[in-house]
């Protein structure tokens, strides 16, 4: 039987990567616990599976309304400038990994939150861009002298400027990914290079945490998608990317880093 749709989202009547209409109930989970939880939202979050494609996704995205209520508040690790010092060395990480495929250019930063990549990019030598939803951490980016843009990344409209666009645990954010990658890629100059993390389901840390409780991603209320490493390199082939480096990220827990770089 599928389950009860909330009225805080707007549902997915097909998968929102393949449009497939063939899907099940697969998790079920309570997100009341979560920081950004508000008494007017749903506390469960129901989580469906393309029997067709096999991608992961909760049953609808947030109304305009919703939204507006996770986004009232910032947890403190997605302030500009928190815990700088350590979350430079991740991020130098991350740099360094970008290097064999780009090492100059303007570096355009989806969904930047605290602004360590951006700053640590900077340092490396790229221009920084910054994108990102939340005012608060625009105004605050630009403060220090960062370029910074509040708006969705489908309505930036600079074409084929940047050398590198990172998308550090924000595509799972996004009800419809293809259009959010459809977008990156218009953005990306010819041989541009994409740099992507997020939870891993083909992990074996997902394995052993289960769909019960101990995972901490099917309660993780601002998510819509849960990827593995074979459907985002599958979805990464469909819009005009080919993966060409997968690692594990340091930033989260259970998940993986991966390098695409822009066909055409």
């Amino acid at each position: 039987m599928m389950p009860v749709r909330t009225p805080d989202r707007i549902a997915f009547e097909a998968c929102p990567l393949c449009a497939s209409t063939a899907m099940v109930h697969r998790v079920r989970a309570d997100c009341s616990r979560h920081p950004a939880y508000k008494a007017e939202l749903s506390p469960t979050m129901n989580w469906m599976a393309c029997t067709d494609c096999g991608h992961v996704f909760t049953d609808g995205y947030f109304t305009p309304a919703a939204l507006e209520l996770v986004f009232a508040s910032t947890h403190a690790h997605q302030e500009v400038g928190f815990d700088l010092e350590r979350q430079r060395l991740v991020s130098a990480k991350m740099v360094e990994k970008v290097l064999p495929y780009a090492n100059a250019g303007a570096w355009l930063d989806v969904g930047f939150g605290n602004g360590a990549l951006l700053f640590t990019a900077e340092e490396y030598g790229f221009t920084p861009v910054g994108l990102d939803l939340r005012k608060g951490n625009v105004e605050a980016i630009r403060g220090v002298g960062v370029e910074a843009h509040c708006v969705d990344v489908a309505e930036l409209v600079q074409s084929e400027r940047f050398s590198v666009a990172s998308m550090a645990d924000v595509l799972e954010h996004m009800p419809y990914p293809v259009e959010g990658l459809k977008a990156v890629h218009q953005l990306l100059a010819p041989g541009g290079v994409l740099l992507l993390s997020m939870p891993n389901m083909d992990g074996i840390l997902w394995k052993v945490l289960g769909d019960g409780e101990l995972n901490p991603y099917w309660a993780e209320l601002e998510h819509y998608h849960n990827f593995g490493r074979r459907r985002l390199f599958s979805l990464l082939q469909d819009t005009g990317f080919e993966p060409v480096r997968f690692g594990v990220s340091e930033r989260y827990r259970v998940s993986m880093e991966v390098i695409a770089r822009k066909r055409g």
